[in-house]
């Protein structure tokens, strides 16, 4: 069995399709499909199921031999990598997950500074609700994933990254707006409020905050990302707390007015979650230095 074997059959495993599988490793439909026969052969029963529209998809069987084989392959690329460290300049590409209130403001700085440290590695971002995030690191289909407020997990590490600061956010003509740089949370009391979705974790330290100052809000409307909440802020239909970093621009533009809490800084952690035990490759290791580099 050969390790190009095992990598087409992850390949074909993460994108549900024989032909990608195919293009990734430089072979034909057929020759893929004969490296799945062998295995099936080997194992003598089936990996591989096909669906609708010609997706596949892994047997429970093949969900088994995908974990394993994904860190065989990941093993051996690794050790390829450090064979290969001193006589080559750091390639490849690196897989990460990521909230868009980090993937759209915080992570852009640290990908450019990464491809022009190392121009031949690849940084192929996704952007997901944080369960999503966590589910592609369990299921080992990205190197690491990015989320705020990590959870501990029995077969997740988390790595420190950073913590946002947070701050309240409304239109430049909310009346909490006026002449105003820092704002007692208390203040907040009977406003309306724009909040992301209740199983969102930075919505839980918020409402948690709230819950500490006895301070009880109108929720206005609910959303599952950064993006929709500041344009819901932007129009007037209410006020939110937001990570700092993520309205730099808006506030910069005179779309949003951002203040401070009187009461102190609030902030949320930042955290780097990998599944336990996974190996990366130096192209990997190099973006989480990077990433961790200024912690705050």
């Amino acid at each position: 069995m050969h390790i190009e074997t095992l990598k087409t059959f992850c390949d074909l495993v993460e994108t549900g399709s024989f032909s990608k599988a195919a293009a990734l490793n430089f072979v034909s439909q057929s020759a893929v499909s004969q490296q799945i026969k062998t295995l099936e052969r080997r194992f003598e029963m089936p990996i591989i199921e096909r669906g609708q529209r010609n997706k596949v998809a892994p047997t429970e069987a093949g969900k088994l031999l995908y974990s394993e084989f994904k860190e065989i392959v990941e093993r051996f690329n690794a050790l390829e990598s450090r064979l290969r460290a001193n006589s080559e300049v750091v390639s490849g590409t690196i897989r990460v997950a990521t909230v868009y209130s980090i993937g759209l403001h915080e992570l852009p700085p640290h990908v450019k500074a990464l491809m022009k440290a190392y121009p031949q590695v690849r940084v192929h971002v996704e952007y997901s609700r944080a369960d999503k995030v966590y589910e592609a690191c369990l299921n080992n289909t990205i190197d690491f994933g990015i989320v705020a407020l990590p959870l501990k997990m029995p077969n997740l590490a988390v790595i420190p990254m950073r913590n946002d600061k947070l701050v309240v956010v409304c239109n430049p003509d909310h009346p909490l707006a006026h002449k105003r740089k820092k704002i007692s949370i208390r203040q907040l009391a009977g406003a309306e409020f724009i909040a992301f979705e209740r199983d969102i974790p930075t919505r839980k330290t918020i409402d948690q905050l709230l819950k500490r100052h006895q301070v009880a809000v109108n929720y206005a409307m609910e959303f599952d990302n950064i993006e929709t909440i500041k344009r819901s802020v932007e129009v007037g239909v209410g006020l939110s707390i937001l990570p700092e970093t993520a309205v730099v621009n808006e506030v910069r533009s005179g779309l949003l007015v951002s203040m401070e809490f009187t009461e102190g800084t609030f902030t949320r952690a930042i955290g780097i979650i990998h599944r336990k035990g996974k190996v990366f490759s130096v192209a990997a290791r190099e973006f989480i230095r990077l990433l961790t580099a200024n912690q705050s």
